[in-house]
């Protein structure tokens, strides 16, 4: 099946924008197989479980079950998590009632909250503006033992119980995490938490289908099912062994060869949606830390990885643009864009101000109309200056095409670890700080890294 969500490369081709583009003797439709039946086979053995999410209607009707119970009596719902158990959430919240804080919700469903750090003046300020009396919390940490985000468990659980009391309060926290094993999921078990649960073959970063996304979305009245829907369109696309059907791949060849063959170790995400804007800070993520590697499967050095950078369409072609057109010429720009906007909005004809030339041509025109010309006009300037460049459409942003776009860009990122020859699916570089960060806050069995790295001054 065709998912309705389109993938062009021109702009990276090198009758495009000269040497640093791309020749067709740059893809070898052959590796493209090799990487989607390489891929097909860590899923079905069970080491990578992400594409089987779209077919878990078992959990999609827990979560909404229990979702449909408590939405009613909270006014907003407080994530507490960090990385993939934050941005997954985030970027479903903003890609479907827009981006904060100027939403727009008819059905008027609780708010989402993510509680991501923990500089104090952050925490204290959602203590500070949200009423304990009227919050349900989710607490996700696969791991169960994430230091920030079991600290401001702490605090928050304190705030709400003083508000309404230890029994009441039992009913307003739901977990999510491991189903076998760490500390969050023993303090659920003995607190009588709600819980749900994140499959042992999904990591962090590929989870927002899992109730890592799913739970706090059904609490703020996203349509969890059209999500998967769109999901599993996407897997039937991107198990296909036909290039010209599969955009996953497709990009996923691009975005290698830009890498290895012309040098391109940054890719700038262009979003030409403000609703898309979560979304990139989510994607950041996911390609940083699934291609970010040391060292190769045969156990090599080879240092892979391009490093992503989120940009904002039209914001940030008064920021940016500069540097990517005239800087150094080592980014891919991936623009995306939106056939259908939210909304539609016309320029006043103010006959007072038709005067002035600045004004009179833009008088009486659909703000979506320059909207669209500004995004034209931006790949049009980069690719007139070399820059390669290449664009995902989506028809519109609604819950079926996120969930879609969100798996075609999980399985982009599953070929280009296939591509690279890594694991893209665990994560060793940041377990140095987090054993270092346990040893300083006193953790036993850390005690080695508070001696070594305890006595550093800032």
């Amino acid at each position: 099946m065709n998912v309705p969500i389109r993938f062009n490369a021109q702009h990276t081709l090198k009758s495009a924008v000269g040497d640093h583009g791309l020749d067709p003797s740059d893809f070898d439709a052959q590796v493209g197989l090799d990487a989607v039946v390489g891929f097909r086979k860590r899923v079905d053995s069970g080491e990578v479980g992400f594409p089987n999410l779209p077919m878990d209607q078992n959990t999609a009707k827990s979560v909404e079950k229990f979702a449909s119970r408590l939405r009613s009596e909270v006014d907003a719902v407080l994530v507490l998590g960090i990385g993939g158990s934050a941005l997954g959430p985030y970027a479903l919240d903003t890609a479907i009632r827009g981006p904060h804080p100027v939403q727009v919700d008819k059905k008027k469903c609780p708010k989402l909250y993510v509680m991501d750090n923990v500089d104090p003046g952050f925490v204290s300020a959602f203590l500070e503006n949200l009423n304990p009396k009227k919050t349900a919390v989710c607490v996700i940490a696969k791991s169960g033992g994430t230091a920030e985000t079991l600290s401001t468990f702490l605090i928050v659980h304190e705030w709400i119980v003083k508000a309404i009391g230890a029994k009441k309060a039992v009913g307003r926290f739901v977990a999510v995490t491991d189903e076998h094993k760490g500390d969050l999921l023993a303090i659920a078990k003995a607190e009588k938490y709600q819980t749900f649960y994140v499959p042992a073959d999904v990591g962090g970063r590929f989870s927002v289908l899992t109730p890592v996304g799913l739970l706090p979305a059904a609490l703020i009245g996203l349509d969890i099912k059209k999500l998967l829907h769109g999901a599993h369109d996407a897997n039937q696309a991107s198990w296909s062994r036909k290039l010209e059907t599969n955009p996953a791949l497709q990009s996923a060849l691009v975005h290698h060869a830009l890498d290895t063959k012309r040098g391109k170790k940054i890719e700038i995400v262009f979003a030409y949606s403000a609703y898309l804007w979560g979304s990139a800070f989510w994607y950041r993520q996911l390609w940083a830390e699934s291609l970010g590697k040391r060292v190769n499967r045969q156990g090599e050095v080879v240092h892979t990885g391009q490093t992503p950078v989120a940009a904002l369409g039209v914001t940030d072609q008064h920021s940016q643009v500069q540097l990517y057109a005239e800087g150094p010429n080592d980014k891919m720009i991936t623009f995306w864009a939106v056939d259908k906007y939210r909304t539609e909005i016309k320029i006043p004809e103010t006959k007072n101000f038709l005067q002035y030339d600045a004004v009179a041509y833009l008088a009486g025109k659909k703000l979506s109309t320059l909207f669209h010309a500004e995004r034209t006009a931006t790949e049009a300037a980069l690719t007139e200056a070399g820059r390669p460049n290449c664009r995902w459409v989506l028809p519109r942003v609604d819950e079926y095409y996120i969930g879609a776009f969100f798996q075609l860009l999980e399985f982009q990122t599953a070929f280009c670890g296939e591509l690279y020859g890594i694991n893209a699916f665990d994560q060793p570089g940041v377990e140095l700080a987090k054993k270092i960060t346990n040893g300083l806050m006193g953790r036993k069995g850390f005690e080695d890294y508070a001696e070594k790295f305890g006595s550093k001054k800032a």
